[in-house]
C-alpha cells in the first residue's frame, strides 16, 4: 500500500522567511488548523522538513 502524509499547519507564517513562506504555499497550508494529504515521497519530505516548526505530520494509509 502506498503511503501518504496528512500535513497540519499549526502556527502562523507570520514572521517566516519568503522561502518558508513559499513552501507553505507550495503544500497548499493557508490557514492555521488547516490539513492537506500528499504522497509520501522524498519531496514532500523535503518541504515538510523546511517548515517542520510550523506543522505536524501524520503517516496515514
Amino acid at each position: 500500500m502506498a503511503k501518504n502524509l496528512k500535513i497540519t499547519q499549526v502556527k502562523s507564517v507570520i514572521g517566516s522567511p519568503q522561502t518558508q513562506r513559499d513552501t507553505m504555499s507550495s503544500l497548499g497550508l493557508k490557514k492555521i488548523r488547516q490539513s492537506v494529504v500528499h504522497p509520501d515521497n522524498p519531496a514532500v519530505r523535503g518541504q515538510v522538513h523546511k517548515v517542520r516548526h510550523l506543522v505536524t505530520v501524520e503517516e496515514i494509509d
